[in-house]
């Protein structure tokens, strides 16, 4: 049977055409809205990647800020050991010159003169004692200028007493004791 069209024919494709034009417009925005979407989830999952890095990092960077932390501990308890061998080292290297200025001490001391006292500081001694005269003291400042274990004998005070019928000279002289390695060895031998 033949078809009669009795509508206008432009106002079907033209309804046609707002149909089509919808549907390309639902599935636009639908496209649009599923692209925002698969972006957002896209972005999302980097962020959270780049947030999983980041705290690994700060794990990381807390582990190593531990170990500096512990080196810096060891490295502070290496320079406190050093300090120690050191102090032991030079303290073995002077032991024997307390024996020398003992020694050279008793050597160079004149008759008539008699120590009533010895303290040192560093390298520097102050010497006290007594003597039958001031010339005993002159005698014993050159002993102590001749000797290789001790130099520059100062004279601090001499004050001259009498106890009884004799005179005494009750002195005091500081000198500097020579270490080991400043001073000639072979030169202390008897």
């Amino acid at each position: 049977m033949p078809r009669i069209n009795l509508l206008p024919w432009r106002e079907a494709e033209r309804k046609k055409r707002q149909r089509d034009f919808g549907v390309a417009l639902a599935g636009g925005v639908v496209a649009a809205v599923g692209a925002v979407l698969i972006t957002m989830f896209i972005f999302s999952q980097m962020i959270s990647n780049q947030e999983s890095r980041n705290e690994r990092l700060t794990a990381e960077i807390v582990e190593l800020e531990k170990s500096i932390t512990e080196i810096d501990g060891l490295e502070r308890q290496k320079e406190r050991l050093l300090a120690r061998m050191e102090i032991i080292e030079q303290l073995q290297k002077s032991r024997p010159e307390i024996v020398h200025l003992f020694d050279e001490i008793a050597r160079q001391l004149p008759e008539g003169v008699y120590l009533t006292g010895l303290k040192q500081q560093g390298s520097r001694v102050e010497v006290r004692g007594v003597a039958q005269s001031s010339t005993r003291v002159s005698a014993l400042m050159r002993q102590i200028d001749a000797s290789a274990w001790m130099t520059d004998p100062e004279v601090d005070r001499v004050e001259t007493t009498q106890s009884g019928n004799s005179r005494q000279s009750e002195f005091v002289v500081y000198l500097k004791q020579e270490h080991a390695g400043s001073g000639d060895e072979t030169e202390m031998a008897p």
